[in-house]
């Protein structure tokens, strides 16, 4: 007569172990700062923004400025100075309570000449932080500063 163990095989256990690890990385990724990701998507309209711009000023040979401006300022949140007005940019955060502070000047400067020269800015909500620069030959980026 043959005894034969219950159980479980060491297969059984390993799969049951993998599954809960995948489970809980899903769940924890998942979990991040909502402010973190609204903020970076912020970051991420704006460096487009600012590439179109930078482009529309090399194009038309206009000298074109970015300017961040104090909440509740004419319903506007920045601005583009020197762009025609026929196909005007967004001049609004999507996200409430988003500031921008450029270092160092009062204006980011994005053209008309294809060298701009170094530039950061960096955005605020609640207590996350971006910086957005640029070498001044390649685009804005988010950077670790």
């Amino acid at each position: 007569m043959k005894s034969r163990s219950t159980g479980f095989t060491l297969i059984e256990l390993m799969i049951v172990v993998a599954l809960i690890a995948i489970a809980s990385g899903l769940v924890s990724l998942s979990l991040r700062d909502p402010s973190a990701t609204r903020l970076e998507q912020e970051a991420a309209r704006l460096a487009a923004l600012l590439e179109s711009a930078r482009a529309e000023a090399r194009a038309s040979g206009l000298a074109v400025r970015w300017v961040p401006r104090a909440a509740g300022t004419d319903g506007q949140d920045f601005r583009f100075v020197g762009l025609p007005s026929a196909n005007p940019l967004p001049q609004n955060w999507l996200t409430t309570g988003v500031s921008a502070n450029v270092v160092g000047a009062t204006a980011l400067v994005l053209g008309p000449e294809p060298l701009i020269g170094p530039q950061r800015v960096i955005l605020n909500l609640e207590a996350q932080h971006l910086t957005l620069a640029t070498d001044g030959l390649g685009p804005f980026v988010v950077s670790n500063e």
